[in-house]
């Protein structure tokens, strides 16, 4: 059995990215497309350079000085540090991959040391012989599949695909994708465009490709030297027609401007034929608040299911206060970009769960499903059934949840506190789900989910899953209506094991009634007799 892994303060993000919606002309947009098809064939021959040289020196500054001839200092660098971060990008996918192939060959391997219909301990054998054969066969597969990730990664070989493995894909599935091949070509030439200025701070306006004024609301853009030709502004510039704004988090924006670096992303929405502009910068780092501070406070206990949030506001003591709360999440079956904002508007709701119960801190679980996706085919169950489950594991939005909330939680002024997910629904409706439904109104629906929060939320505090473990049930003040008192002196009470091992805590039961035996007749019992006349057996 696995002990609990102490819990910790997220680290707020280093950045801020805001968007905004570009509005070219049609000679805008020629130049936007001419600019980005011209270094964009630049990142591809510098990213197959980088790719060639493996581990071996970057040679930056020689692919710098090779592109500034056709291009400018400044759009080199950008190109050169890309290059380099997807080449680092993919070598860790790479690892990645292999950690997942080896997880996949044990479960595998374990299973079938194991007999055929039997089991042994927590791992149990295949059902049929038919399974295990086709098992073996997978295993060979996997085996291949290591062997040449290995190689690759000895070799430091890495394949990279501007424009995404997935848009080539589509290549071969106009049908399916449901556009033309003409379409197809559209989309393919935008994705490997390259619109990236990095921001420094010694030019003006904190950035020498790509400028953005504050004030006067005009965006100008630097032409690389062949396409200088198309300049409407001295020194070899290009000014949009339309005004350009960023109006959410424009104070933060217009003050780094002045002050510092900025970067810029430029980039053409295929679907809907829509431009965009994104700037980022780096925030000013704060140090986080040490568990014991945060401790002190309010906290909201937050369970991330696959179809809504589920949470419930905790007190520095462990009680919950309040009403439960649920979030719904309908992002099955939804594009990416409406999935991404119904996400977010479900994050925002929980902000203003937090700060309207006057909560300092997010307990959410740290979750990660790697694992379970990478062997979910061996450990979750065969059938309909397992490949049910394991939809729902995939369909669970850990990633982005957790940047959202991390971001988000910086804006509010709140923290978020990670704790680990061990068995905390199954210590939830075991403590918690039936003394909640006790304690709260017949109107409002108390589920497993809200429980789990609750633990969530404790374990966040540092107090035990268990309300107050060994005592019984009739005698603890939650179950006549009364908060729970909090676990302080048994911090960890909830063991290293689940609520079905053998270290789990005993349920307890009450002393047993003792049997009065009374001599004598039935009019000695109405009087008061000499107490020799009455025999206690416990």
């Amino acid at each position: 059995m696995r002990s609990i892994r102490e819990s910790f303060v997220v680290a707020r993000p280093a950045g801020a990215r805001i968007r905004t919606r570009l509005r070219p002309t049609a000679d805008d947009q020629g130049v936007l497309r001419a600019v980005g098809d011209h270094l964009g064939r630049l990142a591809s021959t510098d990213l197959a350079e980088r790719c060639r040289l493996g581990r071996g020196p970057t040679q930056r500054t020689a692919r710098k000085r090779t592109l500034t001839a056709q291009s400018s200092s400044r759009w080199a660098g950008s190109i050169t540090r890309t290059s380099n971060d997807q080449w680092k990008r993919e070598l860790a996918n790479l690892g990645d991959r292999r950690v997942g192939l080896r997880r996949a060959i044990r479960i595998i391997d374990s299973r079938l040391a194991v007999t055929v219909g039997s089991g042994h301990g927590r791992v149990r054998g295949y059902a049929s012989v038919t399974e295990r054969t086709a098992k073996q066969r997978r295993l060979q597969h996997l085996i291949a599949q290591l062997d040449e990730i290995e190689k690759r990664l000895r070799a430091a070989d890495v394949s990279i695909c501007r424009g995404g493995h997935q848009l080539a894909k589509q290549r071969h599935n106009l049908d399916k994708a449901g556009i033309s091949e003409e379409q197809w070509r559209g989309r393919w030439r935008a994705a490997r465009w390259f619109l990236t200025a990095d921001g420094d701070a010694k030019y003006p306006l904190g950035n020498g490709m790509i400028q953005v004024h504050p004030d006067q609301h005009w965006l100008e853009l630097r032409l690389p030297a062949p396409l200088e030709h198309l300049a409407n502004r001295p020194g070899g510039r290009y000014r949009l027609a339309n005004p350009v704004s960023l109006s959410y988090r424009e104070d933060e924006w217009a003050a780094q401007v002045t002050t510092g670096a900025v970067r810029y992303d430029i980039f053409l929405n295929t679907a809907t034929g829509r431009w965009y502009l994104d700037a980022s910068w780096r925030t000013k780092l704060v140090q986080p608040p040490s568990l014991e501070e945060l401790r002190q406070e309010r906290t909201l206990g937050v369970d991330l299911n696959a179809d809504h949030l589920a949470c419930w506001p905790i007190d520095d003591s462990g009680n919950p206060i309040g009403q439960p709360h649920t979030i719904p999440l309908e992002l099955d079956g939804l594009p990416a970009s409406t999935r991404h904002g119904r996400l977010r508007s479900a994050v925002a709701s929980l902000m203003q769960v937090a700060t309207s119960n006057c909560c300092q801190s997010i307990a959410i679980e740290n979750l990660d499903f790697a694992p379970a996706r990478q062997t979910g085919r061996e450990t979750l169950g065969r059938g309909r059934r397992g490949k049910r489950f394991r939809n729902v594991i995939a369909g669970i939005p850990t990633s982005r949840f957790r940047g959202l909330v991390a971001g988000m939680a910086a804006n509010r002024g709140l923290w978020v506190i990670a704790v680990d997910p061990g068995w905390t629904s199954r210590w939830g409706r075991r403590y918690w789900l039936a003394p909640l439904n006790q304690t709260t109104k017949s109107s409002i629906i108390v589920t497993g989910h809200h429980a789990a929060a609750t633990v969530i939320a404790r374990r966040g505090l540092g107090l035990g899953a268990r309300r107050r473990p060994g005592m019984p049930g009739h005698d603890r003040r939650i179950v006549i209506g009364e908060p729970a008192r909090p676990d302080t002196h048994r911090p960890g009470g909830e063991g290293p094991g689940p609520p079905s091992g053998q270290r789990a805590a005993v349920e307890p039961c009450k002393t047993r009634v003792a049997e009065w035996i009374r001599s004598g007749d039935q009019e000695v019992q109405d009087r008061s007799g000499s107490p020799g006349d009455i025999v206690l057996i416990d």
